[in-house]
């Protein structure tokens, strides 16, 4: 069982604030907790260690790698 947390907008849509990793489709459980959502700011602060693991990676120096040409 792995627990993460996500976000109900106004219309009932459910974001997953994290990757999570699966081998295939699996079932789940959501706890709509009596509280307001974190500010989006809050929110992209709590979920930049999780993608530092991506920034993180060689690909992705490469990819962006033209934005450090144009400003030289």
């Amino acid at each position: 069982m792995l627990t993460v947390e996500a976000v109900i907008d106004e219309k009932g849509q459910v974001k997953i604030l994290q990757p999570v990793p699966l081998q295939g489709a699996r079932r789940a459980l959501v706890i709509v907790l009596d509280e307001p959502a974190l500010p989006v700011a809050e929110t992209a602060l709590l979920s930049e260690a999780a993608l530092a693991e991506d920034w993180q990676k060689p690909e992705e120096d490469e990819a962006w790698s033209y934005l450090k040409r144009a400003t030289s």
